[in-house]
């Protein structure tokens, strides 16, 4: 919604300045999106008389003029053919910035004779495309007077966007009530005092379908001419952007923005009978003012005649009945229509209209009648002729509601204190009626272009809108906790925690489509029945995962085809499954390829294998809470592991994931270049962890930490796991850590053994440890481990 300052002052009796007039449309909750002064890049410009204009002494085509701006003469040499003595021109000085081109005019010389100075052409200006010649200004204009202000581009635009609650601001008087009610000036009166009716009209005017359109007023007018607009309705229009056609069609386009009361005129010797408004019938058309021809459906309101559609309610008129220079007569339309059928018939079409921008959303009921007499006034003071009665069909909707505002309901709603008094002012200045109860309440009665107005809390958005929201006091707000809760859940924090600690061991995020094919799906234990697709996006995405790992497995393979072998890539979601009862399950899976492990300029390149991803899994469970001492690795693993490089994840009979590399024929049938190794954990499977057993934070002790190395002979098929589970075991509160550094199989130990040799480091917190206490410790230790594991201690 574009307006010009001189226009709002059409409504607004005000001196506050252009700054004041801006800042309060924001503060009233109108953004305004730009001011623009049309009239800054032709400040330097003048009106300045040619003296004389003699012949070049040096070239033919050029003129040689004096020319005085006001302020003194110049010599200027010109090359325009119609520079001369006696004519008024537009000057601009030496250092003058041109707006075509953007250059810095500077002083002179020309075939030897020194121009200070430049006549202009519209061209140059940027105000046309003219070339040909110098701009020749009115004989009546002052010399020495800025050319901007003698084109009327000394009224700054200003482009506000209007919130769709707000239709009664899509016209510049709803925008001066506003202002009006802030302070800013007074709203001038409107003049609508009805036009005498000279003659009755010929032409009838029926509704079908009141619902479509409740009200319809009409008014013929003959003897008209249809002449071009006075220059400053043209200059009004231009200024917002939009383009002059004629008097009568300029008049219904200033009404739109002006009063929000948009017109239609018909050229009333093309009509064919009286106007019916109606729903459209199959198979009609209308050939629209556009220029497009639209074919119509039965949802959509038209006005026709005994000939056909001649326009589209609300939207657009057709080209049929437009008016002319040819047009003597005219039928004005005044009428109100279904904002939502409005709506649903511009989108259907493809239609944007001013018209149907305003009617979708919502006009004043009652000033249909008044906006048709401000019209009839305008055309006949400008086009002649006369009117004849007004003729009407339907009725306005009932508009009336009434609602009671506390008077504490400022302050307990809006937070600021606003007495009784003070807002009943201001609903009135906004155009309320208002009344006040015996109870110190507010009996309020909205204006009938105020639509948006529901309820008691709408009338102190309105008091506070206008008080000023800059006026609220900032009131801290109470704490339901002394803590803040967690913006997450629970679930969807341990995801976020699972995310970082596969990052931070150099795994790439990927993120992959929910849907694989049903040949990957095969490979990873198959989909159910009801996972496949009826209507799948493409046919090779036409299953729900059973597994992350198909996608970033074909991400690696894509990865490695661009030239990328050695990648590491994971992914946290959900995959689908039907032996769950919620059919689905929050998993985070990662695969490895290549030498994607760790790297470190002393080691050589470590490629992917089944530790790694071990490694990867473990970390992604410890980070969400689970008992990483209690995790075991157990056997039979899922088909699409290979059966001797893999294995499972458990916590008691709880499986927690899957680890190792891939089978060979899943990573044939999935074309990718071995190692390829991969694990996926289930992150629904890892318990909570339970209040009150909390990992206490660790803290510092300032007693000597002891470390004691243990070697064990056991059975070549025991786990490592199984006997670091019976180390961590013993005395949880003085062990710090406990790792395996050691595997040996081979020479000097029987067959069928291993030696598997691990590293305690005890961390006394109130006492330095006796030999005692170590090698008391100590028998536990091989106590337990040998009772676990069958094993004894390497001697």
């Amino acid at each position: 919604m574009k307006i010009t300052l001189d226009w709002l002052k059409t409504h607004l009796d005000t001196h506050a300045t252009l700054d004041n007039i801006v800042e309060r449309l924001v503060m009233l909750g109108h953004d305004v999106d730009a001011v623009e002064n049309r009239a800054a890049a032709l400040a330097p410009f003048t009106v300045a008389a040619v003296v004389s204009a003699e012949r070049h002494p040096n070239a033919d085509r050029l003129r040689v003029c004096i020319v005085e701006t006001g302020t003194g003469r110049v010599q200027v040499v010109c090359g325009a053919p119609n520079a001369r003595a006696g004519i008024k021109g537009v000057f601009a000085p030496p250092g003058t910035i041109i707006p075509r081109t953007g250059g810095e005019l500077r002083e002179s010389t020309i075939r030897g004779v020194a121009s200070s100075g430049m006549l202009c052409s519209a061209y140059e200006l940027g105000i046309g495309e003219d070339r040909a010649g110098i701009i020749e200004v009115a004989p009546e204009a002052p010399v020495g007077s800025r050319y901007a202000d003698l084109l009327g581009l000394g009224d700054p635009v200003i482009d506000i966007k209007v919130t769709p609650n707000r239709a009664d601001c899509l016209g510049v008087r709803g925008l001066a009530r506003d202002l009006a009610a802030a302070g800013i000036g007074r709203l001038k009166p409107l003049d609508t005092t009805p036009v005498p009716a000279r003659f009755r009209s010929p032409l009838a005017v029926r509704i079908e379908d009141g619902k479509a359109c409740p009200l319809f007023l009409g008014r013929h007018l003959r003897g008209v001419r249809n002449r071009p607009s006075p220059e400053w309705l043209q200059r009004r229009l231009e200024a917002i952007g939009l383009r002059p056609i004629s008097a009568l069609v300029d008049i219904t386009n200033f009404l739109t923005f002006d009063l929000n009361r948009p017109l239609h005129v018909f050229d009333a010797g093309r009509l064919a009978g009286g106007l019916v408004v109606r729903l459209a019938r199959p198979g009609e058309t209308l050939l629209a003012l556009n220029g497009q021809e639209y074919a119509l459906d039965p949802e959509i309101c038209v006005i026709a005649d005994e000939r056909g559609v001649q326009s589209l309610g609300g939207v657009i008129g057709g080209e049929a009945t437009a008016c002319s220079e040819a047009t003597t007569e005219v039928f004005i339309e005044a009428a109100l229509f279904d904002p939502v059928r409005t709506a649903a018939t511009g989108r259907r079409l493809n239609i944007l209209s001013d018209a149907r921008y305003r009617f979708e959303r919502g006009l004043d009921p009652a000033f249909v009648g008044d906006g048709l007499e401000i019209a009839t006034r305008m055309m006949l003071d400008l086009c002649g002729g006369e009117a004849s009665e007004i003729v009407t069909a339907g009725a306005a909707p009932e508009w009336r509601r009434r609602y009671v505002l506390g008077k504490g309901r400022p302050a307990s709603l809006g937070g600021l204190d606003v007495p009784p008094p003070a807002s009943a002012a201001i609903l009135a200045a906004l155009g309320c009626r208002v009344e006040a109860l015996p109870s110190g309440d507010l009996a309020v009665e909205p204006p009938s272009w105020r639509g948006d107005i529901e309820g008691e809390a709408d009338l102190v958005e309105e008091v506070l809108r206008v008080t000023g929201y800059d006026r609220i006091p900032a009131v801290p707000l109470t704490r339901a906790a002394p803590l803040p809760r967690p913006a997450l859940p629970p679930a969807r924090r341990r995801s976020e925690l699972v995310r970082r600690a596969l990052a931070g061991r150099g795994l790439v995020e990927a993120v992959t489509f929910s849907f694989i094919s049903a040949r990957e799906a095969d490979l990873f234990g198959g989909a159910a029945p009801e996972l496949r697709l009826v209507n799948p996006i493409s046919s090779d995405l036409d299953v729900m995962r059973p597994s992350l790992l198909p996608a970033l497995a074909a991400a690696i393979r894509r990865n490695a085809d661009r030239g990328y072998p050695d990648a590491a890539l994971f992914e946290v979601g959900p995959l689908y499954r039907d032996d769950t009862p919620a059919g689905q399950v929050l998993a985070a899976a990662g695969v490895r390829a290549g030498n994607s492990g760790p790297r470190h300029w002393r080691d050589a390149p470590r490629p992917a294998d089944l530790y790694l991803v071990k490694a990867d899994a473990l970390a992604g469970l410890a980070a969400m809470g689970a008992p990483a001492d209690n995790i075991q690795s157990a056997a039979a693993p899922p088909a699409w592991f290979h059966p001797g490089r893999a294995g499972l994840l458990r916590l008691g009979p709880v499986i927690l994931g899957a680890f190792g590399e891939l089978h060979p024929r899943v990573i044939d049938a999935l074309e990718l270049r071995p190692p390829i190794a991969a694990f996926e954990i289930y992150l629904d499977a890892v318990p909570e962890p339970r209040a009150g057993r909390a990992k206490p934070p660790l803290q510092l002790s300032v007693f000597q930490p002891i470390e004691r190395d243990f070697a064990f002979i056991v059975d070549r098929s025991l786990p490592a796991e199984t006997l670091l589970r019976a180390a961590r075991g013993v005395d949880r509160r003085l062990v710090a850590e406990i790792r395996l550094f050691d595997v040996y199989e081979g020479a000097g130990l029987p067959d069928g053994k291993k030696s598997l040799a691990i590293t305690v480091r005890l961390q006394p917190t109130d006492h330095t440890l006796s030999e005692a206490e170590i090698e008391g410790f100590a028998k536990r230790l091989v106590a337990a481990i040998e009772k676990a594991t069958g094993g004894s201690l390497r001697g």
